[in-house]
């Protein structure tokens, strides 16, 4: 199948990992230790969820990243939404018929944890388009999944149990959404709020004008348009152990609660 029928992860950008690492791991997300990639440069740790993933990004031991740093210009957080596909080429044809090029499918091998080289390895199938105004958006196959999704790292103390949606805050949703549709290869339909949705099989994309953005999660910072600006997660248990755990800033929307990490709003429950 070459349309997108999950968000796989999300790509939070940082100048310095350390940080944001400290304020998930406050939120009582287990993470993954560091791995390091592109040629030892730049690192993740990643808060794994049932069938999707946060990924913590910044260059490392003084790596330097012209992708990372271009993204930083524009501000600190999410820059790049990855969904899974189950066929690669099919997907690079269909970007091809839709008139972005074609694009070679291109593998990824790498080691989960950077102080165990010679254990499991993340092995993936990426198709890039063209970065948009939105960020950057993979279409993502992977080979080894049992060695990113270790039992391990999913069990976290603050019982988020899955990524439920991403929403993106844009000037003009309608130009927004038709690039997003484009590149995930399912149509939108009217959001409820106004703007629009791209529902998958697995989570969905909202895509909304800035005062929807707002009112679905009141105090949520706006950078400059269009940008991911809010991710909807799931607890199993009404966010009673997040309650008891945070101890910092938090904004209340009916059953949800608002947290401003990693230069996102995360929305915990609620929607």
């Amino acid at each position: 199948m070459s349309q997108a029928r999950a968000i796989d992860h999300i790509g939070l950008v940082a100048r310095d990992l350390r940080e944001p690492a400290a304020t998930l791991t406050a939120l009582g997300f287990r993470l993954t230790p560091l791995a390091r990639h592109a040629g030892g440069r730049t690192g993740n740790r990643c808060a794994m969820l049932n069938g999707s993933y946060l990924e913590l990004m910044s260059t490392v031991d003084g790596g330097e990243s012209a992708t990372l740093d271009r993204f930083l210009a524009r501000h600190t957080g999410a820059h790049i939404l990855s969904l899974r596909i189950d066929d690669e080429q099919a997907a690079a044809e269909r970007l091809a018929a839709a008139g972005l090029g074609m694009i070679a499918p291109s593998l990824t091998d790498r080691a989960v944890d950077d102080a165990d080289p010679d254990g499991p390895r993340a092995r993936f199938v990426l198709v890039t388009p063209p970065d948009i105004p939105e960020g950057r958006v993979h279409l993502i196959r992977h080979l080894t999944p049992e060695a990113v999704w270790q039992p391990g790292f999913l069990n976290h103390p603050n019982r988020v149990t899955a990524l439920a949606a991403v929403v993106i805050a844009s000037d003009r949703p309608a130009d927004s959404a038709y690039r997003l549709s484009l590149r995930a290869g399912r149509p939108v339909r009217p959001d409820p709020r106004g703007g629009y949705v791209l529902e998958l099989p697995s989570g969905s994309i909202r895509i909304l004008p800035p005062d929807a953005a707002q009112a679905l999660l009141p105090g949520v910072v706006l950078p400059g348009l269009p940008a991911i600006v809010g991710l909807m997660l799931t607890t199993d248990d009404g966010n009673a152990a997040l309650s008891a755990l945070w101890r910092g800033p938090a904004r209340r929307q009916g059953d949800a609660l608002l947290i401003d990490a990693a230069g996102v709003t995360l929305c915990f429950g609620g929607g």
